[in-house]
């Protein structure tokens, strides 16, 4: 019975993390604007292995790429690869503090960047500008509320 109480969990934070996306945001706000999905993605590869893996990851960034636009499939890979990542060491992050998980975080989404300008750069698409660059910085910052909030609702338990 617990069991199938929280399966709405999965489905309903891909769904938020695709809307924060796609919330408008003042242009010198934009640059800052948190990968949500990317954050969400991370959660559930770390800690629902079973349920999240590749296959996940590439749909969430599907339905991105169809849901905010763009290159089509760029940000199913950046989410794939992101996925592989954390799927090969799992094992070791998942006992990290969450410091040390943030930092992991910030880097893979470091990584992420890597990885978007080198799309843009091998299709001839125009790269984001310098600010962009520290929207993996605000994400780092926030991996450690969204995680313990997740892990309340998860666990059903109560966030204090």
């Amino acid at each position: 019975m617990s069991r199938w109480r929280h399966n709405w969990v999965m489905p309903i934070s891909v769904l938020v993390a695709l809307l924060l996306g796609l919330l408008p945001l003042p242009d010198s706000l934009a640059p800052f604007r948190p990968y949500w999905l990317a954050l969400v993605v991370a959660y559930w590869v770390i800690e629902k292995p079973d349920s999240a893996g590749l296959g996940f990851a590439f749909v969430c960034g599907l339905l991105a790429d169809l849901a905010i636009g763009g290159v089509l499939g760029e940000q199913a890979l950046r989410l794939t690869v992101m996925a592989f990542i954390l799927d090969r060491f799992r094992a070791r992050l998942r006992f990290f503090p969450l410091s040390q998980q943030s930092l992991a975080i910030g880097v893979l989404l470091l990584n992420d960047r890597i990885v978007s300008a080198a799309i843009h750069l091998a299709l001839g698409e125009p790269q984001l500008p310098g600010l962009f660059w520290w929207a993996p910085v605000l994400s780092a910052l926030l991996w450690a509320p969204l995680y313990l909030l997740f892990d309340a609702i998860r666990l059903g338990r109560r966030a204090r």
